[in-house]
Protein backbone atom coordinates (compact mmCIF):
# COMPACT_ATOMS: atom_id res chain seq x y z
CA UNK A 1 0.00 0.00 0.00
CA UNK A 2 0.74 3.76 -0.98
CA UNK A 3 1.74 4.07 1.75
CA UNK A 4 1.94 7.46 2.31
CA UNK A 5 -0.21 7.69 5.22
CA UNK A 6 0.19 10.91 7.27
CA UNK A 7 3.34 11.91 5.55
CA UNK A 8 3.24 14.87 3.63
CA UNK A 9 1.36 16.06 6.95
CA UNK A 10 3.92 14.78 8.91
CA UNK A 11 6.65 16.91 7.02
CA UNK A 12 4.55 20.04 7.94
CA UNK A 13 4.12 19.04 11.75
CA UNK A 14 7.48 18.55 12.82
CA UNK A 15 9.01 21.25 14.31
CA UNK A 16 12.40 22.45 13.42
CA UNK A 17 14.74 22.94 10.28
CA UNK A 18 14.49 18.93 9.03
CA UNK A 19 12.48 18.65 6.76
CA UNK A 20 14.34 21.22 4.09
CA UNK A 21 13.51 18.16 2.08
CA UNK A 22 10.32 17.20 1.08
CA UNK A 23 8.92 14.76 3.41
CA UNK A 24 6.01 12.59 3.43
CA UNK A 25 5.04 8.69 2.11
CA UNK A 26 3.69 2.77 -0.03
CA UNK A 27 -6.64 -16.51 -13.30
CA UNK A 28 -5.30 -19.96 -11.89
CA UNK A 29 -4.45 -21.95 -9.19
CA UNK A 30 -0.52 -22.12 -7.56
CA UNK A 31 1.21 -24.78 -7.88
CA UNK A 32 3.31 -26.58 -5.23
CA UNK A 33 5.63 -25.75 -6.44
CA UNK A 34 5.73 -22.14 -5.21
CA UNK A 35 6.02 -23.28 -1.75
CA UNK A 36 9.21 -23.74 0.61
CA UNK A 37 10.14 -27.57 0.97
CA UNK A 38 8.90 -27.43 4.73
CA UNK A 39 5.98 -26.05 3.42
CA UNK A 40 5.47 -28.31 0.58
CA UNK A 41 20.03 11.07 -4.72
CA UNK A 42 20.29 13.26 -2.56
CA UNK A 43 18.26 16.74 -2.72
CA UNK A 44 19.69 20.05 -1.62
CA UNK A 45 17.93 22.44 0.03
CA UNK A 46 16.90 25.75 -1.01
CA UNK A 47 15.46 28.93 0.98
CA UNK A 48 12.43 30.65 -0.24
CA UNK A 49 11.87 34.89 -0.36
CA UNK A 50 10.68 34.53 3.35
CA UNK A 51 12.98 33.06 4.71
CA UNK A 52 11.18 29.40 4.75
CA UNK A 53 13.34 26.61 4.53
CA UNK A 54 11.64 24.70 1.36
CA UNK A 55 11.73 22.08 -0.77
CA UNK A 56 14.10 21.11 -3.45
CA UNK A 57 11.96 22.30 -5.68
CA UNK A 58 10.31 25.61 -4.45
CA UNK A 59 11.67 28.78 -6.14
CA UNK A 60 10.38 32.40 -5.38
CA UNK A 61 6.95 33.92 -7.51
CA UNK A 62 9.49 35.80 -9.43
CA UNK A 63 11.52 33.62 -10.39
CA UNK A 64 8.99 31.00 -11.34
CA UNK A 65 7.56 33.73 -13.69
CA UNK A 66 9.89 33.40 -16.63
CA UNK A 67 10.04 29.60 -15.73
CA UNK A 68 7.10 28.02 -17.53
CA UNK A 69 5.15 29.27 -20.60
CA UNK A 70 1.95 28.70 -18.37
CA UNK A 71 2.09 32.56 -17.16
CA UNK A 72 0.98 33.53 -20.91
CA UNK A 73 -2.07 31.80 -20.62
CA UNK A 74 -5.52 33.09 -19.99
CA UNK A 75 -5.82 30.59 -17.32
CA UNK A 76 -2.92 32.16 -15.20
CA UNK A 77 -3.41 35.30 -15.76
CA UNK A 78 -7.19 35.22 -14.57
CA UNK A 79 -6.33 33.29 -11.77
CA UNK A 80 -5.82 34.89 -8.33
CA UNK A 81 -2.55 35.50 -6.74
CA UNK A 82 -0.78 32.39 -4.23
CA UNK A 83 -1.44 34.75 -1.23
CA UNK A 84 -4.97 34.91 -1.41
CA UNK A 85 -5.42 31.38 -1.52
CA UNK A 86 -7.62 31.02 2.39
CA UNK A 87 -6.18 29.01 4.91
CA UNK A 88 -5.04 29.19 8.90
CA UNK A 89 -3.17 33.11 9.74
CA UNK A 90 0.37 32.69 11.41
CA UNK A 91 1.38 34.37 14.37
CA UNK A 92 4.86 36.01 14.54
CA UNK A 93 7.64 34.03 14.87
CA UNK A 94 5.78 30.85 16.02
CA UNK A 95 3.84 30.86 12.10
CA UNK A 96 0.84 27.99 12.35
CA UNK A 97 3.69 25.76 13.99
CA UNK A 98 1.85 26.47 17.19
CA UNK A 99 -1.28 24.69 16.95
CA UNK A 100 0.66 21.55 17.19
CA UNK A 101 3.45 22.85 19.81
CA UNK A 102 2.79 20.69 23.04
CA UNK A 103 0.85 22.91 25.88
CA UNK A 104 0.00 25.72 24.04
CA UNK A 105 -0.92 23.96 20.47
CA UNK A 106 -4.78 23.53 19.87
CA UNK A 107 -4.13 19.65 18.52
CA UNK A 108 -1.88 16.75 18.55
CA UNK A 109 -0.45 15.17 16.01
CA UNK A 110 -3.66 11.60 16.82
CA UNK A 111 -6.03 14.63 15.55
CA UNK A 112 -4.37 14.81 12.18
CA UNK A 113 -7.35 13.64 10.61
CA UNK A 114 -9.77 15.74 12.27
CA UNK A 115 -7.75 18.87 11.29
CA UNK A 116 -7.53 18.26 7.69
CA UNK A 117 -11.36 17.77 7.60
CA UNK A 118 -11.25 21.07 10.21
CA UNK A 119 -9.59 22.96 7.25
CA UNK A 120 -11.84 21.81 4.88
CA UNK A 121 -14.81 22.61 6.99
CA UNK A 122 -13.83 26.50 7.32
CA UNK A 123 -11.75 27.01 4.27
CA UNK A 124 -13.52 24.92 1.46
CA UNK A 125 -12.00 23.21 -0.95
CA UNK A 126 -8.36 24.77 -1.30
CA UNK A 127 -6.44 25.30 1.68
CA UNK A 128 -3.01 27.30 2.33
CA UNK A 129 -1.00 26.21 5.29
CA UNK A 130 1.61 28.49 5.80
CA UNK A 131 4.05 29.35 8.32
CA UNK A 132 6.02 26.37 9.08
CA UNK A 133 8.96 27.05 10.76
CA UNK A 134 11.55 25.38 8.49
CA UNK A 135 9.57 23.95 5.85
CA UNK A 136 7.34 24.72 2.87
CA UNK A 137 3.80 25.34 2.63
CA UNK A 138 1.15 22.65 2.59
CA UNK A 139 -1.93 23.22 0.23
CA UNK A 140 -4.60 20.65 0.93
CA UNK A 141 -7.05 20.22 -2.08
CA UNK A 142 -10.17 18.84 -1.33
CA UNK A 143 -11.53 19.20 -5.19
CA UNK A 144 -11.29 15.80 -7.02
CA UNK A 145 -11.23 17.19 -10.19
CA UNK A 146 -8.18 18.79 -9.28
CA UNK A 147 -6.82 16.74 -7.75
CA UNK A 148 -7.48 14.76 -10.83
CA UNK A 149 -5.90 16.91 -13.11
CA UNK A 150 -2.56 17.46 -10.37
CA UNK A 151 -2.21 13.38 -10.88
CA UNK A 152 -2.84 13.73 -14.62
CA UNK A 153 -0.11 16.29 -15.47
CA UNK A 154 2.80 14.92 -13.24
CA UNK A 155 5.45 13.84 -15.39
CA UNK A 156 7.63 10.55 -15.31
CA UNK A 157 9.23 10.94 -12.59
CA UNK A 158 6.64 12.78 -9.48
CA UNK A 159 8.38 13.90 -6.53
CA UNK A 160 6.51 12.35 -3.61
CA UNK A 161 7.49 13.85 -0.32
CA UNK A 162 8.62 10.89 1.79
CA UNK A 163 10.50 10.24 5.09
CA UNK A 164 13.44 12.22 6.00
CA UNK A 165 15.14 9.57 8.88
CA UNK A 166 14.93 6.84 6.09
CA UNK A 167 16.51 9.55 3.78
CA UNK A 168 19.36 10.55 6.10
CA UNK A 169 20.07 6.65 6.82
CA UNK A 170 19.95 6.14 3.24
CA UNK A 171 22.28 8.67 1.80
CA UNK A 172 24.57 9.47 4.58
CA UNK A 173 24.87 7.04 7.42
CA UNK A 174 24.90 3.61 5.17
CA UNK A 175 25.86 5.52 2.01
CA UNK A 176 28.75 2.77 1.57
CA UNK A 177 26.17 0.35 0.95
CA UNK A 178 23.14 2.35 -1.15
CA UNK A 179 25.38 4.08 -3.03
CA UNK A 180 23.32 5.39 -6.16
CA UNK A 181 20.87 2.78 -5.67
CA UNK A 182 18.63 4.17 -3.52
CA UNK A 183 15.34 2.02 -3.95
CA UNK A 184 11.72 3.17 -4.51
CA UNK A 185 11.17 4.90 -1.02
CA UNK A 186 12.90 8.43 -0.13
CA UNK A 187 14.66 8.64 -3.52
CA UNK A 188 13.05 10.82 -6.41
CA UNK A 189 14.02 11.88 -10.23
CA UNK A 190 16.09 10.10 -12.38
CA UNK A 191 17.31 7.36 -10.01
CA UNK A 192 14.32 6.28 -8.71
CA UNK A 193 12.82 5.76 -12.00
CA UNK A 194 15.85 3.42 -12.78
CA UNK A 195 15.48 1.74 -9.77
CA UNK A 196 11.74 1.26 -10.20
CA UNK A 197 12.37 0.23 -13.35
CA UNK A 198 14.22 -2.36 -12.73
CA UNK A 199 11.81 -4.37 -10.30
CA UNK A 200 8.54 -2.75 -11.21
CA UNK A 201 8.38 -5.95 -13.90
CA UNK A 202 8.90 -9.16 -11.83
CA UNK A 203 6.70 -7.31 -8.63
CA UNK A 204 3.69 -6.37 -10.88
CA UNK A 205 3.59 -9.40 -13.01
CA UNK A 206 0.71 -11.44 -12.56
CA UNK A 207 2.36 -14.89 -12.45
CA UNK A 208 4.25 -13.44 -9.88
CA UNK A 209 1.60 -12.95 -7.65
CA UNK A 210 0.08 -16.01 -8.09
CA UNK A 211 2.92 -17.92 -7.69
CA UNK A 212 2.42 -16.63 -3.74
CA UNK A 213 -0.85 -17.87 -3.27
CA UNK A 214 -0.77 -21.05 -2.04
CA UNK A 215 2.39 -19.92 0.32
CA UNK A 216 0.50 -17.54 1.78
CA UNK A 217 -2.71 -19.23 2.22
CA UNK A 218 -0.78 -21.19 3.95
CA UNK A 219 1.17 -18.77 6.03
CA UNK A 220 -2.84 -17.71 7.03
CA UNK A 221 -3.33 -20.83 7.98
CA UNK A 222 -1.17 -20.90 10.70
CA UNK A 223 -2.04 -17.51 11.64
CA UNK A 224 -5.51 -18.47 12.27
CA UNK A 225 -4.36 -22.08 14.00
CA UNK A 226 -2.24 -19.44 16.65
CA UNK A 227 -5.49 -17.01 16.95
CA UNK A 228 -7.10 -20.02 18.35
CA UNK A 229 -4.68 -20.99 20.77
CA UNK A 230 -4.92 -17.56 22.24
CA UNK A 231 -7.93 -17.53 22.88
CA UNK A 232 -9.49 -16.83 26.46
CA UNK A 233 -12.07 -18.86 28.39
CA UNK A 234 -14.71 -16.06 26.65
CA UNK A 235 -13.44 -17.10 23.69
CA UNK A 236 -11.76 -13.46 23.33
CA UNK A 237 -8.51 -12.53 21.44
CA UNK A 238 -5.43 -10.81 23.81
CA UNK A 239 -5.95 -7.23 24.48
CA UNK A 240 -2.18 -6.79 21.85
CA UNK A 241 -3.99 -8.73 19.55
CA UNK A 242 -2.89 -6.12 17.02
CA UNK A 243 0.96 -7.35 17.84
CA UNK A 244 -0.41 -10.82 16.68
CA UNK A 245 -1.38 -9.00 12.87
CA UNK A 246 1.93 -7.57 12.82
CA UNK A 247 3.65 -10.84 12.77
CA UNK A 248 1.42 -12.32 9.96
CA UNK A 249 2.12 -9.31 8.25
CA UNK A 250 5.94 -9.74 8.45
CA UNK A 251 5.40 -13.42 7.43
CA UNK A 252 3.60 -12.72 4.67
CA UNK A 253 6.04 -9.58 3.46
CA UNK A 254 9.43 -11.96 4.78
CA UNK A 255 8.00 -15.11 2.30
CA UNK A 256 7.31 -12.59 -0.75
CA UNK A 257 10.29 -10.36 -0.02
CA UNK A 258 12.77 -12.74 0.97
CA UNK A 259 12.23 -16.14 0.03
CA UNK A 260 11.94 -17.65 3.45
CA UNK A 261 9.62 -18.30 6.33
CA UNK A 262 10.58 -15.81 9.36
CA UNK A 263 9.31 -18.15 11.86
CA UNK A 264 7.40 -15.05 13.69
CA UNK A 265 4.74 -16.84 13.92
CA UNK A 266 6.29 -19.72 16.20
CA UNK A 267 5.33 -20.12 19.69
CA UNK A 268 7.43 -19.56 22.90
CA UNK A 269 10.45 -17.58 21.00
CA UNK A 270 13.18 -17.20 23.05
CA UNK A 271 14.35 -13.51 23.01
CA UNK A 272 17.49 -14.15 21.36
CA UNK A 273 16.10 -15.93 18.46
CA UNK A 274 16.16 -14.20 15.25
CA UNK A 275 12.50 -13.92 14.54
CA UNK A 276 11.83 -12.55 18.09
CA UNK A 277 14.75 -10.10 17.21
CA UNK A 278 12.77 -9.13 13.84
CA UNK A 279 9.47 -9.11 15.08
CA UNK A 280 11.23 -6.55 17.79
CA UNK A 281 12.74 -4.44 15.47
CA UNK A 282 9.42 -4.38 13.46
CA UNK A 283 7.20 -3.25 16.77
CA UNK A 284 9.84 -0.73 17.46
CA UNK A 285 9.81 0.99 13.91
CA UNK A 286 5.78 0.71 14.35
CA UNK A 287 5.62 2.76 17.62
CA UNK A 288 8.89 5.15 17.62
CA UNK A 289 9.90 6.12 13.98
CA UNK A 290 6.79 8.25 14.21
CA UNK A 291 8.47 10.48 16.82
CA UNK A 292 11.63 10.94 14.44
CA UNK A 293 9.46 11.91 12.07
CA UNK A 294 7.04 14.43 14.05
CA UNK A 295 8.88 15.87 17.06
CA UNK A 296 12.07 18.31 16.78
CA UNK A 297 14.46 16.57 14.78
CA UNK A 298 17.91 16.86 16.87
CA UNK A 299 18.92 13.71 15.54
CA UNK A 300 20.01 15.64 12.14
CA UNK A 301 22.35 17.47 13.97
CA UNK A 302 23.25 14.89 17.04
CA UNK A 303 23.22 11.16 17.50
CA UNK A 304 19.94 11.32 19.85
CA UNK A 305 18.99 8.17 21.58
CA UNK A 306 16.06 7.61 19.46
CA UNK A 307 18.36 7.87 16.59
CA UNK A 308 21.01 5.57 17.51
CA UNK A 309 18.26 3.16 18.38
CA UNK A 310 16.73 3.28 14.87
CA UNK A 311 20.23 3.16 12.71
CA UNK A 312 20.95 0.31 14.98
CA UNK A 313 16.96 -1.67 13.83
CA UNK A 314 17.89 -0.47 10.09
CA UNK A 315 21.20 -2.02 10.08
CA UNK A 316 19.78 -4.97 11.57
CA UNK A 317 17.05 -5.32 9.23
CA UNK A 318 19.54 -4.60 6.30
CA UNK A 319 21.18 -7.52 7.69
CA UNK A 320 18.74 -9.80 7.40
CA UNK A 321 17.61 -8.85 3.88
CA UNK A 322 21.63 -9.51 2.64
CA UNK A 323 21.57 -12.78 4.51
CA UNK A 324 18.31 -14.48 2.83
CA UNK A 325 18.96 -12.83 -0.33
CA UNK A 326 22.71 -14.09 -0.52
CA UNK A 327 20.76 -17.60 0.50
CA UNK A 328 18.90 -17.21 -2.76
CA UNK A 329 21.83 -16.46 -4.37
CA UNK A 330 23.52 -19.41 -3.80
CA UNK A 331 20.67 -21.65 -4.05
CA UNK A 332 20.33 -20.33 -7.78
CA UNK A 333 23.87 -21.12 -8.57
CA UNK A 334 23.94 -24.60 -7.25
CA UNK A 335 20.77 -25.62 -8.24
CA UNK A 336 20.49 -27.18 -11.91
CA UNK A 337 18.38 -25.37 -13.98
CA UNK A 338 16.59 -27.92 -15.99
CA UNK A 339 15.21 -29.18 -12.66
CA UNK A 340 13.60 -25.81 -11.76
CA UNK A 341 9.81 -26.50 -11.78
CA UNK A 342 7.17 -23.45 -12.10
CA UNK A 343 7.42 -19.70 -11.88
CA UNK A 344 10.72 -18.25 -10.02
CA UNK A 345 9.91 -16.17 -7.02
CA UNK A 346 10.05 -12.61 -7.11
CA UNK A 347 13.48 -12.42 -5.45
CA UNK A 348 14.58 -15.11 -7.96
CA UNK A 349 13.61 -13.20 -10.87
CA UNK A 350 14.91 -10.05 -9.89
CA UNK A 351 18.38 -11.79 -9.65
CA UNK A 352 18.41 -13.50 -12.76
CA UNK A 353 17.38 -10.49 -14.26
CA UNK A 354 19.79 -7.61 -12.93
CA UNK A 355 22.91 -10.15 -11.50
CA UNK A 356 23.06 -8.16 -8.70
CA UNK A 357 22.15 -8.80 -5.18
CA UNK A 358 22.65 -5.72 -3.86
CA UNK A 359 19.31 -4.87 -6.28
CA UNK A 360 17.48 -7.49 -4.55
CA UNK A 361 18.43 -6.85 -1.42
CA UNK A 362 17.27 -3.03 -1.34
CA UNK A 363 14.04 -3.85 -2.91
CA UNK A 364 12.95 -6.74 -0.28
CA UNK A 365 14.50 -3.68 2.20
CA UNK A 366 11.83 -1.06 0.37
CA UNK A 367 8.86 -3.85 0.97
CA UNK A 368 9.48 -4.53 4.17
CA UNK A 369 9.55 -1.08 5.52
CA UNK A 370 6.50 0.44 3.92
CA UNK A 371 4.95 -3.07 4.06
CA UNK A 372 4.85 -4.13 7.82
CA UNK A 373 2.28 -0.90 9.23
CA UNK A 374 0.41 0.01 6.54
CA UNK A 375 -0.97 -3.64 5.98
CA UNK A 376 -1.03 -4.81 9.52
CA UNK A 377 -2.82 -1.52 10.44
CA UNK A 378 -5.64 -2.07 7.08
CA UNK A 379 -6.33 -5.04 8.46
CA UNK A 380 -6.83 -4.16 12.17
CA UNK A 381 -9.16 -1.59 10.58
CA UNK A 382 -10.76 -3.66 8.14
CA UNK A 383 -11.30 -6.24 10.98
CA UNK A 384 -12.90 -3.58 13.70
CA UNK A 385 -15.41 -2.76 10.74
CA UNK A 386 -16.33 -6.74 10.12
CA UNK A 387 -16.77 -7.17 13.83
CA UNK A 388 -18.96 -4.20 14.70
CA UNK A 389 -21.38 -4.59 11.32
CA UNK A 390 -22.88 -8.04 11.64
CA UNK A 391 -24.86 -7.77 8.85
CA UNK A 392 -22.18 -6.77 6.44
CA UNK A 393 -19.93 -9.76 7.85
CA UNK A 394 -22.92 -12.37 7.12
CA UNK A 395 -23.41 -11.15 3.42
CA UNK A 396 -19.05 -11.50 3.04
CA UNK A 397 -19.57 -15.62 4.59
CA UNK A 398 -22.58 -16.04 2.56
CA UNK A 399 -20.73 -15.19 -0.25
CA UNK A 400 -17.27 -17.33 0.45
CA UNK A 401 -19.70 -20.08 1.64
CA UNK A 402 -21.60 -20.62 -1.87
CA UNK A 403 -18.12 -20.33 -3.49
CA UNK A 404 -16.65 -22.36 -0.88
CA UNK A 405 -18.77 -25.02 0.28
CA UNK A 406 -16.15 -27.49 1.42
CA UNK A 407 -14.13 -24.98 4.36
CA UNK A 408 -11.08 -26.49 3.25
CA UNK A 409 -11.16 -25.81 -0.65
CA UNK A 410 -7.63 -24.71 -1.52
CA UNK A 411 -7.91 -20.73 -2.79
CA UNK A 412 -7.68 -20.31 -6.28
CA UNK A 413 -6.80 -17.08 -8.02
CA UNK A 414 -10.39 -17.54 -10.26
CA UNK A 415 -11.96 -17.85 -6.59
CA UNK A 416 -10.95 -14.68 -5.31
CA UNK A 417 -11.81 -12.52 -8.36
CA UNK A 418 -15.49 -14.22 -7.39
CA UNK A 419 -15.06 -12.97 -4.27
CA UNK A 420 -17.13 -9.61 -5.27
CA UNK A 421 -18.79 -8.49 -1.71
CA UNK A 422 -15.47 -9.57 0.27
CA UNK A 423 -13.66 -7.06 -1.59
CA UNK A 424 -16.35 -4.35 -2.36
CA UNK A 425 -15.83 -4.75 2.05
CA UNK A 426 -12.47 -3.69 1.65
CA UNK A 427 -12.73 -0.93 -0.32
CA UNK A 428 -15.71 0.95 1.56
CA UNK A 429 -13.21 0.74 4.82
CA UNK A 430 -10.40 2.08 2.62
CA UNK A 431 -13.21 4.91 1.60
CA UNK A 432 -14.57 5.97 4.98
CA UNK A 433 -11.17 4.98 7.33
CA UNK A 434 -8.49 5.28 4.80
CA UNK A 435 -5.62 3.92 6.93
CA UNK A 436 -3.56 5.94 4.68
CA UNK A 437 -5.22 9.42 5.06
CA UNK A 438 -4.03 11.82 2.20
CA UNK A 439 -1.22 11.19 -0.60
CA UNK A 440 0.95 13.96 -1.35
CA UNK A 441 2.82 15.20 -4.31
CA UNK A 442 5.83 18.75 -4.68
CA UNK A 443 4.25 20.63 -7.55
CA UNK A 444 7.06 20.58 -10.33
CA UNK A 445 5.31 22.95 -12.72
CA UNK A 446 3.98 26.15 -11.74
CA UNK A 447 -0.21 25.24 -11.86
CA UNK A 448 -3.56 27.09 -11.55
CA UNK A 449 -5.02 25.11 -8.88
CA UNK A 450 -8.78 25.92 -8.07
CA UNK A 451 -8.66 29.47 -9.23
CA UNK A 452 -5.30 30.42 -7.66
CA UNK A 453 -1.74 30.92 -9.19
CA UNK A 454 0.53 27.84 -7.14
CA UNK A 455 3.99 27.95 -7.81
CA UNK A 456 6.12 24.84 -7.99
CA UNK A 457 7.99 23.45 -5.29
CA UNK A 458 5.15 23.95 -3.11
CA UNK A 459 3.49 20.37 -1.40
CA UNK A 460 0.32 19.57 -2.78
CA UNK A 461 -2.00 17.07 -0.23
CA UNK A 462 -4.30 15.17 -1.28
CA UNK A 463 -6.67 14.25 1.68
CA UNK A 464 -8.47 11.19 1.02
CA UNK A 465 -9.82 10.52 4.24
CA UNK A 466 -12.15 14.00 3.86
CA UNK A 467 -12.62 13.48 -0.12
CA UNK A 468 -13.72 10.06 0.43
CA UNK A 469 -16.41 10.90 2.38
CA UNK A 470 -17.74 14.08 0.55
CA UNK A 471 -21.08 13.98 -0.72
CA UNK A 472 -20.76 15.88 -4.00
CA UNK A 473 -18.40 13.20 -4.91
CA UNK A 474 -19.99 10.15 -2.86
CA UNK A 475 -23.71 9.29 -3.03
CA UNK A 476 -24.66 9.22 0.74
CA UNK A 477 -21.29 9.81 1.69
CA UNK A 478 -22.14 9.15 5.44
CA UNK A 479 -23.60 5.85 4.87
CA UNK A 480 -21.24 2.20 4.94
CA UNK A 481 -22.28 0.64 1.38
CA UNK A 482 -19.84 -2.01 0.15
CA UNK A 483 -22.57 -2.67 -2.84
CA UNK A 484 -21.58 1.18 -3.98
CA UNK A 485 -18.27 -0.87 -5.57
CA UNK A 486 -19.86 -3.50 -6.86
CA UNK A 487 -21.38 -3.89 -10.49
CA UNK A 488 -25.01 -4.18 -11.66
CA UNK A 489 -24.37 -7.70 -12.12
CA UNK A 490 -23.38 -8.39 -8.48
CA UNK A 491 -26.24 -5.95 -6.83
CA UNK A 492 -24.37 -3.09 -6.98
CA UNK A 493 -26.46 0.37 -6.26
CA UNK A 494 -26.17 3.11 -8.62
CA UNK A 495 -24.45 6.42 -7.75
CA UNK A 496 -22.02 9.13 -7.98
CA UNK A 497 -18.40 7.65 -7.02
CA UNK A 498 -15.47 9.80 -8.51
CA UNK A 499 -12.54 8.02 -9.45
CA UNK A 500 -9.90 10.31 -7.75
CA UNK A 501 -11.78 10.62 -4.60
CA UNK A 502 -10.41 7.39 -2.87
CA UNK A 503 -7.38 6.64 -3.86
CA UNK A 504 -5.93 4.23 -1.10
CA UNK A 505 -2.68 3.44 -3.31
CA UNK A 506 -2.56 6.94 -4.93
CA UNK A 507 -2.45 7.11 -8.33
CA UNK A 508 0.59 6.73 -11.76
CA UNK A 509 3.83 6.33 -12.00
CA UNK A 510 4.52 6.66 -7.77
CA UNK A 511 1.23 4.52 -7.00
CA UNK A 512 1.83 2.05 -4.46
CA UNK A 513 4.24 -0.66 -5.91
CA UNK A 514 3.58 -3.23 -3.34
CA UNK A 515 -0.39 -2.62 -3.85
CA UNK A 516 -1.41 -6.49 -5.78
CA UNK A 517 0.76 -8.01 -2.78
CA UNK A 518 -0.94 -6.05 -0.36
CA UNK A 519 -4.61 -6.95 -2.25
CA UNK A 520 -3.83 -10.68 -2.09
CA UNK A 521 -2.32 -10.78 1.40
CA UNK A 522 -5.86 -8.94 2.81
CA UNK A 523 -7.89 -10.94 0.71
CA UNK A 524 -6.32 -14.05 1.63
CA UNK A 525 -6.88 -13.61 5.55
CA UNK A 526 -10.32 -12.30 5.52
CA UNK A 527 -11.50 -15.37 2.80
CA UNK A 528 -9.98 -18.19 5.65
CA UNK A 529 -11.59 -15.99 8.25
CA UNK A 530 -14.77 -15.40 7.76
CA UNK A 531 -15.33 -18.68 5.81
CA UNK A 532 -14.48 -20.49 9.16
CA UNK A 533 -15.00 -18.28 12.04
CA UNK A 534 -17.68 -15.02 13.17
CA UNK A 535 -15.91 -12.13 14.26
CA UNK A 536 -17.44 -10.01 17.19
CA UNK A 537 -16.67 -7.16 19.31
CA UNK A 538 -18.62 -6.34 22.48
CA UNK A 539 -16.62 -3.91 24.32
CA UNK A 540 -16.81 -0.38 24.14
CA UNK A 541 -16.46 1.33 20.65
CA UNK A 542 -12.96 2.65 19.68
CA UNK A 543 -12.40 5.89 17.88
CA UNK A 544 -10.04 6.08 15.15
CA UNK A 545 -6.99 7.64 15.81
CA UNK A 546 -3.95 8.62 13.94
CA UNK A 547 -0.24 7.17 14.27
CA UNK A 548 1.57 6.50 11.87
CA UNK A 549 -1.50 5.23 10.22
CA UNK A 550 -5.47 5.69 10.79
CA UNK A 551 -6.67 2.84 12.47
CA UNK A 552 -8.67 1.93 15.53
CA UNK A 553 -7.10 3.35 18.72
CA UNK A 554 -7.62 0.71 21.54
CA UNK A 555 -7.04 -3.13 22.46
CA UNK A 556 -8.63 -5.78 19.52
CA UNK A 557 -10.85 -8.09 21.71
CA UNK A 558 -12.49 -10.20 19.19
CA UNK A 559 -14.62 -12.75 20.06
CA UNK A 560 -13.82 -15.61 17.82
CA UNK A 561 -15.84 -18.73 17.28
CA UNK A 562 -16.31 -20.95 14.51
CA UNK A 563 -19.11 -21.46 11.91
Amino acid sequence: MNKLPMRAWQSATASGSSLRRSVSKIGGGASSTSLLPHEKPRLASRESSTGVAACPHLVDPEEAASATGIHSTAEWQNAMPYNQIPGPKPIPILGNTWRLMPIIGQYTISDVAKISSLLHDRYGRIVRFSGLIGRPDLLFIYDADEIEKCYRSEGPTPFRPSMPSLVKYKSVVRKDFFGELGGVVGVHGEPWRQFRSRVQKPVLQLSTIRRYLQPLEVITEDFLERCENLLDGNQELPEDFDNEIHKWSLECIGRVALDTRLGCLESNLTPDSEPQQIIDAAKYALRNVATLELKAPYWRYVPTPLWTRYVKNMNFFVGVCMKYIKSATERLKTQDSSLRDGEPSLVEKVIMSEKDDKIATIMALDLILVGIDTISMAVCSILYQLATRPAEQQKVHEELKRLLPDPNTPLTIPLLDQMHHLKAFIKEVFRMYSTVIGNGRTLMEDSVICGYQVPKGVQAVFPTIVTGNMEEYVTDAATFRPERWLKPQHGGVPGKLHPFASLPYGYGARMCLGRRFADLEMQILLAKLLRNYKLEYNHKPLDYAVTFMYAPDGPLRFKMTRV
